[in-house]
């Protein structure tokens, strides 16, 4: 039995090191993925003011050329025969001005197609280096998935040993009431060492006054409450059914509904199915307290919104806070996955009272 029990903590070391760098990687390739995004943006706008430019310059030469026509055909000695012509000094005062006017405007327009010109080859040196600088990350992009392939390859293999080994019913009530116990000792254990932490989100909460409202019926798809997470004011304890849900997706599993075959094992939050790689918000504001991962619920984040309230998201792929920061109503603080074993991609969010699990649905908005 001894030695059961040391093989199952070796392999869930094992897991909670490859989900960790699952999470790492992924994180990792998502910046990339935006930077080469951005880096696309930047070649199009460069290729868009380099059309542009060049029409300028065609434009500009154009011009030009119509200006040297237009010299042309007036005569190059025509100037001179105005300085000698006296009979008609305001006449030949006002061509005298003409061909300076004819004059400065060939110089501008000379002028301004060198600055055109010099200006489309700076273009072309930075959309150069735009591109060399998308090909660098785009390679990097292509090593990092590489990565990510294998670690999701090694955690298969994993999960696959664990399932192997204690896959029984029996085992996995065992594995879940573990996890549980693990869970419900660590929140007490923040919530004793947190207590002080009620002032703190008080004075962090004056600096975003809102105003919000709470809404009527529960339904099986939650609603995006994206744009609603600004509009809330007041303490945790006086937003009950005003809160937003961190995710948008199904609601999988009700809180008290059970875990497995057996009902030794509820839910004691509510499972969201979402999207891997799907953004999860906090749903008002407070302070990370645990940033890890923990067996059974894989990559765990616990943020305390003071008076003895805390949110907990798990399961997920990548965290984004870390313990001891800041978080805002509505800021990103983790993505969805499947970590803790998982087999599918999904959101475990709970709600705790002074350590006790209350109901997600009747705090959230229906």
């Amino acid at each position: 039995m001894q030695r059961i029990q040391l093989q199952k903590n070796t392999l869930n070391a094992q897991l909670s090191e490859v989900e960790k760098l699952y999470g790492r990687t992924a994180t990792l390739l998502k910046t990339l993925q935006g930077q080469v995004e951005q880096k696309r943006q930047n070649l199009s706008k460069i290729r868009e003011e380099k059309q542009n430019l060049q029409d300028e310059v065609a434009k500009q030469n154009n011009e030009l050329a119509g200006q040297i026509k237009a010299a042309y055909a007036m005569g190059q000695k025509e100037q001179l025969k105005l300085l000698l012509n006296q009979q008609d000094p305001a006449l030949s005062s006002r061509m005298l001005v003409y061909y300076d006017y004819l004059n400065k405007a060939r110089l501008i327009k000379l002028a301004g197609i060198s600055e055109s010109m010099q200006h489309l080859d700076r273009l072309g040196k930075q959309q150069q280096q735009e591109t060399e600088l998308l090909e660098k990350s785009l390679e990097q992009k292509k090593s990092e998935q590489i990565a990510v392939d294998g670690v999701r390859k090694r955690r298969a293999e994993l999960l696959t040993q664990l399932k192997a080994d204690f896959s029984s019913n029996e085992q996995q009530i065992i594995h879940l009431k573990e996890s549980e116990n693990k869970l419900k000792n660590l929140v007490s254990s923040l919530q004793r060492s947190t207590n002080d932490l009620t002032f703190e989100v008080e004075q962090t909460k004056k600096l975003h006054k809102v105003v919000g409202g709470p809404s009527d019926e529960p339904a099986k798809d939650l609603p995006d409450s994206k744009d609603e997470f600004s509009k809330l004011q007041g303490d945790f304890s006086s937003l009950k059914g005003q809160l937003p849900w961190p995710v948008k997706g199904r609601l999988a599993n009700r809180f008290g509904s059970a875990r497995a075959e057996s009902t030794e094992s509820i839910w004691d939050g509510v499972l969201i199915d979402a999207s891997e790689g799907t953004e999860i918000r906090a749903i008002t504001s407070g302070k990370v307290v645990y940033s890890d991962w923990l067996r059974g619920y894989g990559l765990l984040i616990i943020i305390d919104h003071g008076k003895g309230y805390m949110t907990l998201y798990a399961f997920n792929q990548s965290l984004y806070r870390q313990v001891g920061e800041w978080v805002d109503v509505g800021e990103v603080i983790a993505s969805v996955g499947q970590s803790g074993g998982r087999s599918h991609s999904g959101l475990y969010f709970g709600i705790r009272n002074k350590g006790k699990p209350v109901d997600p649905l009747e705090w959230c908005r229906k």
